[in-house]
């Protein structure tokens, strides 16, 4: 009688070691898999938070680019051609260094990605540099036809500028990819 008692609790002791290991590795796999998810949405807050940090930059270099183009108009309202010059040389020593800005931005953008992002914000810089350098023309030559490119070149930059911010904030809604 006393080996059956001496058996059950053995069989006892090992019950409990298994049970106890069991429990200890559920335990284990779950503080596991919650650390894992824990690590991802701390990854996707980050880069959700960096991409709009560039796209905002980005963003406002453009409107500091749109600042000089809207000067435009005060060289509308001159009739002087002196004047008008001065005004478009003016606009155009001050376009250079926001596209320089614009520039910079745009290479943080590829950076931060996505490539539809990247590719939208390379196609703003593209057509600020076109518009600058119709900017340059009508300092020599304000006729209605180079007006009118300049016009053309500035709408393009803007329906670009607007596509940007609409990829940009498709961009910031981060999706957990790993599901």
């Amino acid at each position: 009688m006393a080996n059956s008692g001496l058996w059950v609790g053995v069989l006892t002791a090992l019950t409990a070691l298994g049970a106890s290991y069991l429990t200890s590795r559920a335990t284990l796999r779950a503080a596991l898999a919650q650390a894992r998810t824990t690590t991802r949405a701390e990854s996707l807050r980050e880069q959700r938070e960096r991409r709009r940090s560039t796209y905002r930059e980005m963003m406002s270099c453009a409107h500091a680019f749109n600042a000089v183009t809207w000067q435009v108009e005060e060289v509308d309202a001159t009739h002087d051609p002196e004047s008008r010059a001065r005004l478009l040389s003016q606009m155009y020593e001050r376009i250079g260094p926001a596209i320089g800005d614009m520039n910079r931005a745009m290479h943080d953008v590829r950076l931060d990605g996505p490539a539809e992002v990247s590719a939208a914000a390379d196609q703003v810089r593209d057509l600020a540099r076109r518009v600058q350098s119709l900017l340059k023309e009508l300092i020599d030559d304000d006729s209605p036809e180079r007006r009118d490119a300049y016009d053309v070149a500035y709408q393009d930059f803007r329906k670009a500028y607007v596509t940007f911010i609409g990829l940009a904030r498709e961009a910031l809604d981060v999706k957990d990819e790993s599901r």
